[in-house]
């Protein structure tokens, strides 16, 4: 197996990977100079990026953003033993992120509406991740380990940066943060923190089979051990509100067929749209003016939820016309 992931001709030293990833080793002024002009521009372009809906903008931002680069870090120096390396790396990311969420907030600032901004697919995408994101990030995580420890296949780390966003969930924490929308932006930075965790937790398991883990006793072993227990409360952490995302698709899906089955006997009524938020589940339904009981609705949802849920019905009285 290791050998097909990472062959011994291909395999890079750990002196190789540590200049790749330690941003304290070698020309330290100058990786460190050319990490935090590349974030700055990453993070301008993907704020831009999320503020005009485009998503071809937010993807030059992911290719360009140098955040794996410290995240991979941190693994290396888990596997490695190294709390130096850890300590850097993890400053690096922290900075970053305030970095780019401080522009995010600064353009939040000059947009004419800003509540408009947080309508648009950007943001929206990104600020409800669910289970697969979860799953998507540690898959990326594993991709882009082996392509760090492998001389050949350095070809596909711009695919890595793209796969597994970074910057521009970090650029939705500030806009939404600047615009007033507080959970919106928690949903972003879950998104954000669940593809930190699963990076370097896959980073550290490749690295370790790899073999560039070294014997460690005493104090060093505890730190490993405390490192691991981290690592592996932080993805219960981020994975609870993805698992909560993940239900409340599911229900709200279930609670369209509840809709669809409460306008059975009604005609030329449809239900157009089922969000779900917090504890409440809103209904748009497009139809004549008078619609079935909603307590008949509240009821059915209240017997599929195990907790109460607040049923809202957003009626749009008419109908569709198409022409013939």
């Amino acid at each position: 197996m290791l050998a097909a992931l990472i062959p011994d001709s291909q395999r890079r030293t750990f002196a190789e990977l540590r200049d790749r990833l330690d941003l304290s080793a070698g020309d330290r002024s100058a990786k460190r100079s050319a990490f935090w002009v590349m974030l700055t521009m990453s993070a301008l372009i993907a704020v831009a990026g999320v503020v005009s809906d485009s998503t071809a903008t937010v993807i030059g931002a992911m290719i360009v953003a140098p955040l794996s680069t410290p995240i991979l870090g941190v693994g290396l120096g888990i596997t490695a033993g190294r709390g130096k390396l850890i300590a850097i790396s993890l400053l690096h990311v922290f900075g970053g992120l305030v970095v780019v969420v401080l522009l995010g907030i600064l353009f939040a600032q000059v947009l004419p509406s800003p509540a408009s901004v947080l309508n648009n697919s950007q943001v929206l995408g990104r600020t409800s991740p669910a289970l697969m994101d979860l799953v998507a990030a540690v898959s990326t995580g594993f991709v882009g380990a082996i392509a760090i420890a492998r001389r050949d296949v350095g070809d596909v780390l711009p695919g890595v940066a793209i796969a597994i966003s970074l910057v521009p969930p970090l650029a939705v924490v500030g806009v939404c943060l600047g615009s007033g929308a507080l959970s919106l932006a928690a949903g972003a930075l879950v998104l954000f923190a669940s593809n930190v965790v699963a990076m370097i937790i896959t980073a550290t398991m490749v690295f370790v089979v790899a073999g560039y883990a070294v014997e460690v006793h005493g104090e060093a072993g505890h730190h490993r051990r405390h490192a691991y227990s981290l690592l592996a409360i932080a993805l219960i952490v981020v994975a609870i509100p993805m698992v909560v995302n993940s239900l409340s698709a599911l229900w709200a899906q279930q609670v369209n067929t509840l809709a669809d089955d409460w306008l059975a006997d009604t005609p030329n009524a449809e239900v157009t749209d089922v969000s779900w938020q917090g504890g409440t589940a809103t209904i748009s339904v497009l139809g004549p003016a008078a619609l079935p009981p909603v307590d008949r609705l509240a009821d059915s949802v209240d017997a599929l939820i195990p907790w109460h849920t607040e049923v809202q019905v957003v009626h749009t009285y008419g109908s569709r016309i198409t022409p013939k």
